[in-house]
């Protein structure tokens, strides 16, 4: 049972990191904005809103629950998520002199995540029917 969970999250994982990699491709920062960086972590707070919050509301955990919670949430959008990516991002602005584009883009980071996962929060809440022993609301 270990090793079936800790292979879905290193697939789910894998997973997040390709998709995460895909849209850094797809998307530049020409004006030194981090922008994928910015994407990802916003998509990646509002899906685990949803899916926390689904999970929560589905009652105690089952074995397929504890599945989707590790390969879905640990792995996958762990994988996609790059919040070290955010630090590193910042430290290098400041050192670069770009005092005010890594201010805003921390802040932009903090507030709008927050944003998304209360976002994904509410979707999980309004998508899943609390089931006996949920939390309740």
């Amino acid at each position: 049972m270990r090793l079936r969970l800790g292979a879905l999250v290193a697939l789910g994982g894998a997973l997040g990191t390709l998709a995460r990699f895909g849209l850094a491709e797809a998307l530049p920062t020409p004006d030194g904005v981090p922008w994928a960086t910015l994407v990802v972590n916003l998509a990646g707070s509002f899906l685990l809103g949803v899916l926390l919050e689904a999970l929560d509301r589905a009652g105690e955990e089952t074995s397929r629950g504890r599945a989707l919670r590790l390969g879905l949430g640990t792995g996958l959008l762990g994988g996609f998520t790059t919040f070290s990516s955010l630090a590193l991002e910042v430290e290098r602005l400041l050192a670069g002199g770009e005092l005010a584009v890594a201010g805003g883009y921390v802040l932009a980071s903090l507030a709008l995540g927050l944003v998304a996962a209360m976002a994904g929060i509410a979707v999980g809440r309004g998508r899943s029917p609390e089931r006996p022993g949920g939390r309740a609301r």
